[in-house]
């Protein structure tokens, strides 16, 4: 009896095992039938070259706040940023779960490499660089162009848009931003007053005019700038009390780069100066304090485009 039960068991036993082994032949057949599908890109042309980027990709690191506010506002998640400093309206990307990759010029490469980002976004700051980020993950230039800030801006935007599959919210976003532009372009217009845009960096001054990284108050929202002769440089065209005093501007319309940079703040000192005194923007309380954080850090985004717009909007009432 003992001996036909064993039987039984391991004639059981055998057509179980025959099953399992034919199952899993029929499952390998079917994936060498059916080979994995690759995970789609789409090719992003940008100042620095041409790069292949995954669509939706997962782990993404952002050097370039502009970018970082246009994915803050399309609700984009982001893993990593360098955090030395975070605009203060961004203060959210402090949080430990986003991983801090050093600083705007100062990358953290080693982190970078541990992190093993599938997209990484620089601009201008980290240009220098690209070669180095390219080794790690595919990476993409989308530093705005200055001498056409608002095109610049709304391609790099798209970029933005068609690789997470977020156009429909980029056109809407955009939309409302052209209407704000427009109402304050009409309203400078109107008034034909002159301005001069100055950065106060720790007890120097420098001006900024057409075609610069603050342009976008002459180029796209229309203010008449009093000098049309300052030079176009990143760093601004260095200048004196006596300047601005000479061009007598409408509006001054101040940007403070110690104020967000960890700096001694020294935009006020700009306006208490004795020969400020008796300047038209002094006297008609036409002086704007532009906020750096959109400004200085953060230009080219969704939200600080926005914010700026409605800076100057308010700045001119």
């Amino acid at each position: 009896m003992w001996k036909k039960l064993s039987l039984l068991l391991m004639t059981m036993l055998f057509v179980v095992v025959a099953a399992a082994c034919s199952s899993g032949a029929k499952e390998e057949e079917k994936e060498k039938e059916e080979p994995k599908k690759e995970a789609e890109t789409i090719t992003v042309t940008h100042e620095l070259g041409e790069t292949e980027v995954p669509k939706n990709p997962e782990k993404v690191a952002v050097f370039d706040y502009g970018t970082l506010s246009t994915m803050d506002t399309l609700d984009i998640e982001v893993a990593g940023l360098p955090k030395d400093p975070v605009p203060s309206y961004l203060s959210k990307y402090e949080d430990e779960k986003y991983e801090n990759l050093g600083g705007l010029k100062e990358p953290d490469f080693e982190k970078i490499h541990a992190m093993q980002p599938d997209l990484i976004i620089i601009s201008g700051r980290q240009a220098d660089m690209y070669d180095q980020f390219t080794e790690i993950a595919p990476t993409i230039y989308l530093g705005v162009d200055e001498s056409d800030y608002m095109n610049s801006f709304k391609k790099n935007t798209e970029i933005v848009g068609e690789i997470f599959g977020k156009e429909d919210e980029v056109k809407t976003e955009l939309a409302k931003i052209d209407k704000d532009v427009q109402a304050v372009k009409d309203q400078a217009t109107k008034s034909g007053k002159t301005g001069l845009i100055v950065l106060a960096s720790e007890g120097e001054m420098s001006a900024y005019g057409p075609g610069s990284r603050f342009g976008i108050i002459h180029d796209a929202l229309g203010v008449t700038p009093v000098d049309k002769n300052i030079k176009v440089d990143n760093h601004g065209d260095k200048i004196s009390f006596e300047y601005i005093v000479e061009k007598d501007p409408d509006y001054l319309f101040l940007v403070d780069r110690g104020a967000v940079i960890g700096g001694k703040a020294s935009a006020e000192q700009v306006v208490e100066n004795d020969l400020m005194k008796n300047t038209k923007a002094v006297k008609n309380d036409n002086v704007v304090y532009l906020d750096g954080n959109y400004w200085y850090l953060s230009g080219g985004g969704l939200g600080s485009v926005s914010a700026m717009v409605k800076e100057v909007a308010e700045g001119l009432k």
